[in-house]
């Protein structure tokens, strides 16, 4: 028998003041409680009760025992209460990595809904790239993230739940193409004569699109790199350039005109979003709630 049951019958003893009424609380013997009690006495070489006919009082040392003992298990009790209390609530912590693109055009919507769900729950986000993401995944420093699906995954400890297919399209202004079209007339291939506005080489969605315009054969000689697609958006808008974008995204911007998308020689094969997590770990109640309600969705 552990330290710990040891004190847990002398506590009770001591809370009962009689070795029987012990012994039917905690459903042992009473041989077994003396038992337990003299090997807690020869521990510390000490005597801890005081045995009568009437039932038991502690010593001094007992006393001391019992004060320290009741104050640690009074500690348990509270905090089994806060577990008990926290699972009641749906409380709990969540840490996401998202880029600062997925957190504006798909994250939010669902945080809005879990985090009314979920009001007690303690939401953190980390606004970074996919790979940092999916190293702090795989270090478990984060518990979900949101990520493009990537060729790294295949070879990662991570699962992966799909939440949408996205498009990737070019887009310029429509008075860039006008430019753009009276050059190509020209010159030659309109591809080949407009400044290419990009999202930097780390990104996954520049690494996708560098593969793709490779397999068509296609140089993108003039460029601007960017890091955020935010401003990609919004140089293309101002007639800077041809600016590679999700066209999930730029929807509104097709629809009131200030954008018109560039048609390439092969459109770019779709590609998924989605809920990266390690496969080993357990999932906390705050993380399965939000995979419930993913799932839902």
């Amino acid at each position: 028998m552990n330290q710990l049951n040891l004190y847990h019958i002398f506590y009770t003893v001591a809370k009962c003041g009689n070795i029987s009424a012990a012994a039917k609380k905690l459903y042992i013997s009473q041989p077994a409680v003396s038992k337990s009690i003299s090997r807690l006495e020869e521990s510390f070489a000490s005597p801890l009760l005081i045995r009568s006919s009437r039932g038991v009082t502690l010593t001094e040392n007992g006393q001391l025992l019992y004060k320290h003992l009741d104050t640690a298990f009074q500690a348990i009790r509270q905090g089994e209460e806060m577990i008990s209390r926290n699972d009641l609530l749906g409380a709990g912590s969540l840490s996401i990595g998202v880029s600062t693109t997925l957190c504006k055009y798909v994250l939010l919507p669902y945080l809005q809904d879990y985090i009314a769900a979920n009001p007690y729950v303690k939401v953190s986000l980390s606004c970074q790239s996919t790979y940092e993401t999916m190293a702090s995944l795989e270090n478990g420093t984060l518990d979900l993230g949101l990520v493009g699906e990537s060729d790294r995954m295949e070879n990662s400890h991570l699962a992966f739940l799909p939440i949408r297919e996205i498009h990737d399209i070019f887009v310029c202004s429509p008075e860039y193409l006008e430019k753009l079209q009276e050059q190509s007339a020209e010159n030659g291939d309109l591809l080949t004569q407009g400044t290419f506005l990009l999202l930097n080489k780390n990104n996954v969605t520049r690494q996708y699109m560098d593969k793709h315009m490779l397999l068509q054969n296609i140089t993108m000689e003039h460029q601007v790199e960017v890091t955020t697609m935010d401003l990609l958006i919004d140089f293309a808008r101002i007639g800077l350039g041809i600016a590679c974008v999700i066209g999930e995204f730029v929807q509104r911007e097709l629809k009131e005109g200030s954008l018109v998308e560039c048609s390439i020689r092969e459109p770019v094969p779709s590609r998924r979003i989605g809920f990266a997590y390690p496969r080993s770990a357990r999932p906390s109640a705050a993380m399965s709630a939000f995979l419930e309600q993913v799932g839902k969705a």
